[in-house]
């Protein structure tokens, strides 16, 4: 690893002033990502000249949820924090499975969750469920401060909305409607330490009588960026949250994404489990809708 400016600023404007000043600089939280680039640097990543730590800022931290207002998640928080929050857990189920998985337990005590969503990866396990959960991401920057849709946030492999020298401050995400439930799961190779095959999200409202009133589902893995169901939505509204509405939501699904094939798996295989992990994200979400 070549040599590197190292800055630890306590205060919101002084980091960004510091990314200004740097030309180059680059912001870090946990490092899990960015110290493991800057190893292969001389190969495949521009190595930075300087490094600004965000981990002494407090606005970048914490977790809290209203009721009525819903969830804010600071944008150093851990994997471990995600996780191990019971408000999370209770009311955005999704999102917590999504943070419980990312690498080892280890991994998880320092990787945070703007990490995660900034490298732009496809398969990034917490940006599903932020994109069922209608989640948006507020950025600020020399131009001031802005917020920003989840599904307008990614925008390539490895790329993102945010402009030169803009940081993510904290998601959002509203509070869920009565009989709501989420869920995500991945296929991997292995058990943990390991990137997502392909992942499938799923947030689901029901009426009274059972019917679909709100659906979202999100795909990882299967294209250059995370993306929504829409035409799995679409068909699934008003439906009845059956079995049967299920099993054609999935083979839906499994038509409409359209993923490559690479040394992880086919794409005939990433589309067979597409159809599979979405009627089981359905059935788990239904399931917690109604209370299970």
């Amino acid at each position: 690893m070549r040599t590197f400016n190292f800055y630890a600023p306590t205060a919101l404007d002084e980091a960004l002033e510091l990314l200004r000043k740097t030309d180059g600089g680059r912001p870090i939280a946990g490092g899990t990502d960015l110290v493991v680039q800057m190893k292969e640097a001389a190969t495949k990543f521009p190595h930075p000249s300087s490094i600004i730590s965000l981990l002494l800022i407090p606005e970048l931290n914490g977790i809290e949820f209203d009721e009525s207002t819903g969830l804010r998640i600071g944008a150093t928080s851990t994997m471990s924090d995600i996780a191990d929050s019971a408000d999370i857990r209770e009311h955005y189920p999704s999102i917590a499975e999504g943070a419980g998985i990312v690498g080892s337990i280890q991994t998880m005590n320092m990787a945070t969750v703007g990490g995660n969503l900034c490298n732009g990866a496809p398969s990034a396990d917490t940006a599903p469920p932020f994109l069922v959960h209608d989640a948006e991401f507020v950025i600020t920057g020399p131009n001031g401060r802005r917020s920003l849709p989840a599904d307008e946030f990614f925008v390539g492999p490895g790329e993102t909305a945010l402009a030169p020298n803009e940081l993510l401050v904290e998601v959002r995400v509203p509070a869920p409607a009565d009989r709501s439930g989420s869920a995500y799961v991945r296929h991997t190779p292995r058990k943990q330490m390991d990137i997502a095959v392909v992942g499938v999200a799923a947030a689901v409202t029901l009426t009274n009588d059972d019917r679909i009133e709100n659906i979202r589902i999100a795909l990882g893995a299967v294209a250059p960026t995370p993306v929504r169901a829409t035409k799995t939505e679409t068909f699934l509204s008003g439906q009845p949250a059956s079995d049967e509405s299920f099993a054609e939501a999935a083979e839906t699904a499994a038509a409409e994404c359209n993923p490559i094939s690479d040394v992880r798996g086919s794409a005939e295989f990433r589309r067979h489990l597409v159809g599979t992990l979405t009627k089981r994200m359905l059935e788990r979400a239904a399931n917690r809708a109604r209370g299970g």
